[in-house]
């Protein structure tokens, strides 16, 4: 058995991936903290998820707390996502969580626009850049996105309602607390964000990857130590009829990244087609 020596090329891709990967990361705090502080904050808004509550808390007692009350919602859920979830996904949503709360501080408090519809779009569609070109990169803006994760990675459930119901909790204690007019500008920003980032990232949170490679067993062996399951089909090329081997398997959008950065380090010419998964029915996570 022929053994080739690639420890070393992809020890050095990885430190480099790692460093993209960090970059984005904070450059994608950088966005968060932007929208918040420059149009949504200034006209006591809000864009959802643990940022949403936070302002809802911070509107109510003082807004210069709102970074702090931030990181505090945040950590418990970084703690269960580092149990549950796993340390590549968490280390980058930490990085996030953290980069987020520094740039809340030191963002200054502008108003760019008097107008709070403008302030609801323009504000949904920078957070959302930065939520989506965290989840590209496999790590998230903390919170909600979190929770998610946990959620599809052990369960099939319908995840957008659950996001939206949670959401909508937090819109109603603006509502209740502030003003409806607040509420349904907040309601507003939290669908133009929801948009873009399907537009950033991918709109389905299940997903399905065909997988066709000639390094089956090599393949195989890194894709089983993954949390889903694997069905191997052989097939024959149309064009040059030589043997090859397609693997299937069903994913979510928080984990995309870690498959195709899996996929690309094991074999670089493997050609894979992620398609958008409706429904499943049967056993999503594969029994250990």
């Amino acid at each position: 058995m022929q053994v080739r020596n690639i420890a070393q090329p992809i020890t050095t891709r990885n430190l480099a991936k790692q460093a993209r990967d960090a970059a984005v990361i904070i450059f994608s705090a950088f966005l968060v903290a932007s929208g918040l502080r420059l149009f949504l904050i200034p006209h006591q808004l809000l864009s959802g998820g643990v940022a949403g509550a936070a302002s809802v808390i911070g509107y109510l007692t003082d807004p210069k707390y709102i970074s702090l009350i931030y990181f505090g919602i945040n950590l418990p859920i970084l703690i269960w996502g580092f149990i549950a979830v796993g340390k590549k996904y968490i280390g980058l949503s930490i990085l996030s969580v953290v980069c987020t709360t520094w740039f809340l501080n030191i963002i200054p408090l502008v108003q760019l626009t008097h107008d709070p519809i403008l302030a609801s779009i323009f504000g949904g569609v920078i957070i959302a850049g930065g939520v989506g070109f965290s989840l590209r990169v496999g790590g998230s803006s903390g919170g909600f996105d979190i929770l998610g994760s946990i959620i599809t990675r052990k369960r099939d459930v319908p995840i957008g309602n659950v996001m939206f119901l949670l959401d909508g909790i937090v819109i109603l204690s603006l509502g209740f607390f502030k003003s409806w007019d607040s509420a349904l500008y907040a309601m507003l920003c939290i669908f133009v964000k929801s948009r873009v980032v399907d537009m950033i990232h991918i709109r389905h949170v299940k997903l399905t990857a065909f997988i066709i490679t000639k390094e089956r067993d090599l393949m195989l062996s890194r894709l089983c130590k993954l949390p889903h399951g694997v069905t191997v089909v052989n097939a024959e090329g149309g064009y040059s009829h030589e043997g090859n081997t397609m693997l299937m398997t069903v994913t979510t959008r928080y984990e995309l990244a870690e498959l195709r950065r899996t996929i690309l380090e094991t074999d670089p010419k493997a050609f894979v087609n992620v398609l958008e998964t409706v429904e499943i029915v049967g056993r999503f996570k594969r029994l250990k």
